[in-house]
């Protein structure tokens, strides 16, 4: 193409609401593209209208490649870069390729319906996420934007809150933002009773909590009644002194190899809505209580595969590159950390945790060779004796950390 595509964000108000320049980016095109409610907002033109096909994304390299030679314009709903096309057709073509004229997103326009300030209100898109993923950023107090699938959506949102002890939220759904059939439902999660209405809505939540919720922030460190399971998982106290060890950042991946009941990759994907996961577990009723814990505490999207390390052919390219590699349990099986070590990138951070004599005999070794920081700790609880309180130790637990240096390090 010598063109490039001009991405043209279009709201609720069709055309009356483009700007001059986004208007002639329509009106000087060959061939608009869009969907068929947004195609149906512009007037009259000789240029050809192509609908969207679905499944989407994987049908786009041969729409653009039949249209080459001519001039396309792209119709994004509001603002093209914000959960829009735009960003796809960015990923597919090259910044270079794409030109984006924006308009007011429907969060934008949100704030400005409810006096919030924008730069301080968080959203969370529900449009191909499970109702599930909004879980880690309620909290009381908290207020915050959904963008919804459908006019579904709000209801679905109603009852999560309600099941997680935020029935008493105040919801306001905002329907056809900056059209002439703007809308506006307000209720509480609990008491929500309103029939579907606008397929495309915003919903406003101004999160509170029933008493004695339990609080889940995205702190490392969740109360360990938080997951269900046999037991078999990495304790409250010595879970946040690995996330810490991991030190996760946005957008990175991490490998939890010994999954048990998926606590320490689960609490990884908590800490930041980018931050993605991977856990290896040979037990299947133990995978079944990682995937039942990763949904109820909102993070559906970690995967889950087989025993380590022979699964780790299992994982998909886009997750096989780690930024850190979280080693709970297996430690001292022949070849386990040889392997994890090869998978990690240069720069990459690993965390092993042991509880027996063999194994930290094995941390030992690691650290001689490689180096980075060991460490020991001894967790004591206060439980009751009689009719007086006792400390209980539990199990000493050795930790060895270490950021790869070079492909060239090894044990």
């Amino acid at each position: 193409m010598t063109d490039p595509i001009v991405v043209v964000g279009i709201g609720a108000d069709g055309w009356d609401g483009l700007s001059p320049s986004a208007r002639r980016a329509v009106e000087h095109a060959d061939v608009v593209m869009g969907s068929g409610r947004q195609l149906g907002l512009l007037p009259e033109s000789p240029a050809l209208r192509v609908a969207w096909p679905s499944p989407l994304v994987p049908a786009l390299p041969g729409l653009f490649e039949q249209h080459h030679d001519r001039r396309v314009c792209v119709l994004a709903s509001g603002d093209p870069m914000f959960h829009g096309i735009g960003v796809t057709l960015v990923d597919l073509l090259g910044a270079d390729r794409v030109r984006v004229i924006s308009h007011p997103s429907s969060a934008t326009l949100a704030c400005a319906r409810l006096g919030w300030a924008a730069h301080e209100t968080p959203v969370v898109s529900l449009v191909n996420r499970p109702v599930d993923t909004l879980l880690p950023a309620l909290g009381a107090h908290t207020r915050l934007l959904v963008l919804s699938r459908d006019e579904h959506t709000p209801a679905a949102v109603a009852e999560l809150l309600t099941e997680h002890g935020f029935g008493p939220s105040r919801l306001s759904v905002l329907g056809e933002l900056g059209g002439p059939d703007e809308s506006r439902l307000d209720g509480t999660a609990s008491a929500w009773s309103h029939e579907p209405g606008a397929r495309l809505n915003v919903i406003a939540i101004d999160c509170r909590a029933d008493s004695g919720t339990l609080r889940l922030t995205r702190m490392p460190g969740l109360p360990d009644i938080a997951f269900t399971g046999d037991g078999q998982m990495t304790k409250h106290e010595i879970r946040a002194l690995t996330l810490c060890a991991l030190a996760p950042a946005a957008g990175e991946l991490l490998w939890d190899v010994g999954g048990g009941s998926g606590t320490v990759a689960i609490e990884w994907i908590r800490t930041h809505p980018l931050c993605r996961a991977v856990t290896f577990e040979r037990s299947a009723a133990r995978v079944d209580q990682i995937e039942s814990n990763a949904a109820a505490l909102g993070v559906p999207s970690l995967a889950v595969f087989g025993d380590a390390p022979a699964a780790f052919e299992d994982v998909p390219p886009e997750l096989s590159t780690p930024d850190a590699i979280f080693v709970g349990g297996g430690v001292t099986q022949d070849g386990l950390l040889d392997e994890c070590w090869s998978r990690l990138r240069v720069g990459g951070r690993m965390v092993v945790n042991a509880v027996t004599a063999e194994s930290e005999a094995l941390l030992l070794q690691w650290f001689s060779n490689c180096g980075g920081q060991l460490r020991k700790f001894q967790v004591y609880r206060g439980e009751p004796l009689g009719g007086f309180t006792a400390w209980r130790p539990q199990l000493p637990v050795a930790q060895w950390s270490v950021t790869k240096q070079s492909k060239g390090d090894a044990a």
